[in-house]
């Protein structure tokens, strides 16, 4: 039997999957990174006491500039991620063996031009598309990766 993970080590964060009308999701590219493995979903941290889907809303709002959503739901427990070795230096990191996150699902009902990657002057993605649910997976880096297959298997049923 193996023990449940202390989650007071994971840095309480939330993630957004973005659906357009088409079922597809909103993917960002991390700024400054290289092409491949660095497409993810909006994602960030919980100021003490927040509320999970303000946090959310936030967190989405800053970094794509949408407002104009609907919530279709969210995950009920956390999920988590552990930092990789080495990756202890990055702000997010530091004191934390990682990431428990709850997600939200909505869906946007605005225009494409609200989208706007500089809206909070600090650029977390330098590129966005749309794209299938099921992409997350081989889109996100590898330490993400398990962490993902729980969202995307949370959220199938709203991309059909």
């Amino acid at each position: 039997m193996t023990s449940a993970p202390n989650l007071s080590l994971y840095r309480p964060n939330v993630g957004v999957v973005l659906f357009n009308a088409q079922g597809q999701v909103w993917y960002g590219h991390r700024a400054g990174t290289e092409a491949s493995g660095n497409w993810q979903f909006p994602q960030g941290g919980v100021d003490k006491g927040e509320d999970l889907e303000v946090a959310a809303r936030r967190e989405l709002a800053e970094e794509t500039g949408v407002t104009s959503v609907v919530m279709l739901g969210r995950t009920d427990d956390w999920i988590r991620y552990d930092f990789p070795v080495g990756y202890g230096g990055s702000k997010q990191a530091r004191g934390y063996a990682g990431q428990k996150q709850v997600w939200f699902a909505y869906r946007f009902t605005g225009d494409e031009a609200e989208i706007d990657l500089e809206a909070h002057g600090e650029v977390e993605f330098d590129a966005w598309r749309w794209g299938d649910l099921s992409e997350a997976r081989d889109l996100i880096v590898p330490f993400k990766r398990a962490a993902y297959e729980q969202v995307v298997a949370a959220f199938a049923h709203l991309a059909a």
